[in-house]
């Protein structure tokens, strides 16, 4: 498992994060506060509050090779 913490700064940056995660098998979810929506779920990302840095959660041990296609929305 892994975490790192992003910043989706416009519409087109959540579009391109979801197409990224939704090729990957395995679990991913994005945690707001209190509140955890699936990364692959843009509808789940919107209900967010996106104006701050957000953590995402990979429920799967080898994920370097998404950890390297998100690495421009890592803050």
């Amino acid at each position: 498992m892994a975490e790192v913490k992003i910043k989706l700064n416009t519409i087109d940056d959540v579009k391109k994060f979801v197409n990224i995660v939704f090729k990957y098998e395995y679990d991913v979810d994005v945690i707001s506060g209190r509140y955890a929506v699936d990364a692959k779920s843009i509808l789940g990302l919107f209900s967010i509050d996106l104006s701050k840095d957000v953590t995402v959660k990979i429920h799967y041990d080898n994920c370097e090779e998404l950890l390297a296609e998100i690495k421009e929305f890592t803050v």
